[in-house]
């Protein structure tokens, strides 16, 4: 059975960009346990899925976003 594929976040929604700064949007994009979320969980393209990642890190290196849950 071939599965629905669902659409980029970022792509779809036109005045949405990837800032290190906006923790919120980052946090969606991260488990219970602050992991970032794979391509196939998140549902982000290639692209975006790889600025997000570097700006989590960027987020987590500044103290924004926390590295691991405790």
């Amino acid at each position: 059975m071939a599965e629905i594929q669902k659409q980029c976040f970022f792509c779809t929604s036109s005045n949405k960009t990837i800032d290190y700064k906006d923790a919120e949007t980052l946090l969606k994009f991260m488990s219970a346990q602050k992991k970032i979320m794979p391509r196939r969980r998140s549902h982000l393209c290639a692209s975006h899925q790889r600025e997000l990642a570097r700006a989590i890190k960027q987020a987590r290196f500044l103290g924004l976003i926390p590295y691991t849950l405790y």
